[in-house]
C-alpha cells in the first residue's frame, strides 16, 4: 500500500481575538507581543465549543475534501492535549459522525501530536490493511491559558485540522520521523492548577535547534535533500523560530509557510491548519516535495516528507 493524504479539513471558532483586545484584558500591547511572536491575532472557542466539536467540523470537511463518506472510514486518531481524559475525543467525533465501524482514540505529544497520530494511522493501515482513516489534530488551549501570565497567555489559540489517508494519494507519505526527550518535559507542562507553565528560553534554544534537523532527517528518510524542498509547512509556535529555521537551513522566505499572525499556537493543530491554508491559498504545486515538522511539550519532535500529486485539492475551510 502507497498511503498518504487524500483529502484535507480544518475548523477555526469564530471568536477572533486581536492583540489590541488583549491590550484591554492585560499589561501587554499589540507592539510587544507582534515583536517577540509574530502573532497579531487568534481564534478562542466559547464555553459550549468543545475539542470534540471543533475535530468533529474538521473532520466533516476533510471528508468532503476526500470525496468519501464516513462508511469508508476504518478509523479515527485524534491528537489533542486540552481534551477531557475521557472519554477519548475521537470517540466523540465517532459518535459525532455516525462512524460505528471506526476503531477511534486520541494520541497525546502536544504539539508534535498530529504527525505522531499520522504515523500511529499509517502503521495500523500496513499493518492491518485499513483502507482509509480520519486523523485530527484539535485543540482548545483557552482552557490552559493562566490570564496572569502575560508571557504565555498571548501565545496560543483554538481550532482543528484533519486529514483523510487512504491509497489514492494527493500527498503521498515518504517518510515520517519521531523523537521525545522526557528530560526536558520540566520546560513546558500544564501545572496542577491546569494552566501553562513555560520555560521559554529553553523552548525557544530546543525548536531553533531541533526545527533544522528534523526537516532534514525526514527529506533523507525520502531520499531527498535540502535541495529538493519546495515547501516547508513547520509548527506555528514563535515567528522567530521559523525564522531561524529559515536561516539555518538557508531557505528563501516564499518556500515557508506562515500561519502565526492569524492562529497563534493551536499546538496539535498547528500543522494541519497551517497546511489547509496553505492549499487553501495555492502555496502547493503538482510534483512539489512539502516538509511538516513539528515540536512540543514532552519535549517530542516530528516531521513527515510529503510529495504533492494533486494541487487541485478542494479544501473547505470556514472564513
Amino acid at each position: 500500500m502507497n498511503i498518504g493524504i487524500i483529502g484535507i479539513g480544518s475548523f477555526l471558532p469564530d471568536n477572533r481575538i486581536t492583540n489590541i483586545d488583549l491590550e484591554k484584558r492585560m499589561d501587554t500591547s499589540d507592539e510587544w507581543i507582534r515583536t517577540r511572536t509574530g502573532i497579531e491575532a487568534r481564534h478562542l472557542a466559547d464555553a459550549d465549543l468543545s475539542v470534540a466539536d471543533m475535530a468533529t467540523h474538521a473532520a466533516e470537511r476533510a471528508l468532503q475534501s476526500a470525496g468519501v463518506s464516513i462508511e469508508d472510514i476504518d478509523a479515527i486518531i485524534c491528537a489533542t492535549a486540552t481534551a477531557p481524559s475521557f472519554p477519548a475525543t475521537a470517540c466523540l467525533v465517532q459518535a459525532n459522525l455516525g462512524a460505528k465501524q471506526a476503531v477511534a482514540f486520541d494520541v497525546s505529544a502536544a504539539c508534535s501530536g498530529f504527525i505522531f497520530a499520522m504515523d500511529t494511522a499509517k502503521s495500523m493501515m500496513l499493518a492491518k490493511g485499513l483502507k482509509r482513516t480520519l486523523v485530527i489534530g484539535a485543540e482548545k488551549m483557552g482552557n490552559l491559558i493562566d490570564w496572569d501570565d502575560r508571557s504565555t497567555a498571548v501565545l496560543f489559540g483554538d481550532g482543528a485540522g484533519a486529514v483523510v489517508l487512504g491509497e489514492d494519494q494527493v500527498a503521498a507519505i515518504d517518510s515520517i520521523v519521531l523523537g521525545s526527550d522526557g528530560t526536558g518535559g520540566k520546560f513546558l507542562y500544564e501545572n496542577e492548577e491546569g494552566k501553562i507553565v513555560m520555560n521559554g528560553r529553553e523552548v525557544f534554544k530546543f525548536a531553533v535547534r531541533k526545527m533544522p534537523d528534523i526537516v532534514l532527517e525526514a527529506l533523507q528518510g525520502a531520499g531527498k535533500s535540502i535541495d529538493d524542498l519546495d515547501v516547508l509547512v513547520p509548527h506555528q509556535a514563535n515567528r522567530r523560530i521559523i525564522d531561524a529555521a529559515i536561516e539555518r537551513l538557508g531557505l528563501q522566505e516564499e518556500k515557508v509557510v506562515v500561519t502565526i499572525q492569524d492562529h497563534a499556537n493551536t499546538s496539535a493543530a498547528s500543522i494541519p491548519l497551517a497546511l489547509a491554508e496553505a492549499v487553501k491559498h495555492g502555496k502547493i504545486s503538482n510534483g512539489q516535495t512539502v516538509v511538516v515538522a513539528g515540536f512540543g511539550a514532552g519535549l517530542t519532535w516530528g516531521a513527515s516528507c510529503l510529495t504533492w500529486n494533486n494541487a487541485n485539492i478542494t479544501e473547505e475551510i470556514n472564513a
